[in-house]
């Protein structure tokens, strides 16, 4: 497998003189290694769509799919979080929003003069 030939950029003064202003460095040993190229190409790729179908039944759902906090689309019968083993954890969810709407009040202990 050879890697692909990449081609030095050589940028130009503006002034009359050619002397060049920098260089674009490049390893002298090509990468061999696949997985490399492979990351780089998944993480150049857009994220895919969400998916059209229910994760528990597989039915098509189209625009009347609802999407659950745990990022699953769901058709009607599999909407609720007991029907379809929902992995979003509520209850800290919204113990957290309580904490932070009402924090704690103590009073002074000590009444100053």
């Amino acid at each position: 497998m050879e890697a692909p030939v990449v081609e030095k950029k050589v940028i130009m003064a503006a002034s009359s003189s050619a002397v060049p202003l920098e260089t674009a460095k490049q390893d002298d040993a090509p990468a061999t290694d696949a997985t490399e190229a492979v990351a780089e190409k998944q993480a150049e790729e857009p994220p895919k769509p969400p998916s059209n179908r229910c994760l528990t039944c597989r039915k098509k759902v189209g625009l009347t799919g609802f999407q659950c906090r745990c990022g699953g689309t769901f058709c009607s019968t599999h909407r609720y979080t007991d029907s379809h083993q929902c992995t979003f954890d509520y209850k800290k969810v919204a113990r957290e929003q309580i904490a932070k709407q009402n924090p704690v009040v103590m009073a002074e202990k000590i009444n100053k003069i």
